[in-house]
């Protein structure tokens, strides 16, 4: 595979609301084989990629942060499950002739507020891009990884909200933004047999 990366601005120079629902969204443009990319439009190839997704951010963080998993749900917890800075409700898959999506709902945590809860997502997005000229026997699509609807509790409220955004910029949404954009470039390396014989990456991280 090959990766060229579309990356947001970076968030000091961005005008943050200090208001109201915050997105963010990460785009990675990406080559790959014709046989490949014919098998990316399920379910079960999303999930596996889904997983990768979890995987990098466990290691990423060098372990601090962990990945747990429940009946209906999952957590990115903070060491320990005593410690869940995210939860979210179990994925939501949808395909087309052309994409695959999956969507994890957030539920809770102690990173966002109230306002998220029903509304706030993460998604990761796969998309074919028919208009990148590419070599015979590849074909282009787009990998986007976004977060909305997300009501950032540090951020704060009232005379605070000022400091509070400026904090968030530069501590969990720089965070955010390093795991996102490595976990696109990590795309490059994601083996074929993943998806074409089934391999679950996230298999030794399945627990606390």
């Amino acid at each position: 595979m090959s990766v060229e990366i579309d990356l947001m601005p970076d968030p000091v120079r961005r005008d943050l609301a200090r208001t109201g629902p915050i997105s963010c969204a990460q785009t990675a443009l990406i080559t790959v084989e014709d046989d490949l990319f014919e098998q990316l439009w399920t379910p079960s190839t999303l999930e596996l990629l889904a997983r990768s997704y979890w995987r990098f951010v466990r290691k990423r963080s060098l372990g601090v942060i962990r990945v747990s998993y429940g009946p209906g749900s999952r957590s990115v917890n903070l060491i320990s499950r005593r410690i869940p800075l995210l939860r979210f409700r179990n994925p939501e898959f949808e395909t087309g002739p052309d994409f695959g999506r999956v969507r994890w709902p957030i539920d809770r945590g102690l990173l966002v507020t109230g306002g998220d809860l029903g509304n706030g997502y993460l998604t990761i997005e796969v998309r074919r891009d028919g208009e990148r000229p590419v070599e015979k026997g590849h074909r282009a699509m787009t990998v986007t990884s976004e977060v909305a609807n997300f009501y950032p509790w540090l951020r704060g409220t009232g005379r605070f909200a000022r400091t509070g955004t400026w904090l968030y910029a530069q501590t969990q949404l720089r965070i955010h933004l390093w795991i996102t954009r490595g976990y696109l470039r990590s795309l490059a390396d994601l083996p074929a047999s993943v998806i074409r014989e089934g391999e679950d990456p996230e298999a030794e991280a399945q627990s606390d």
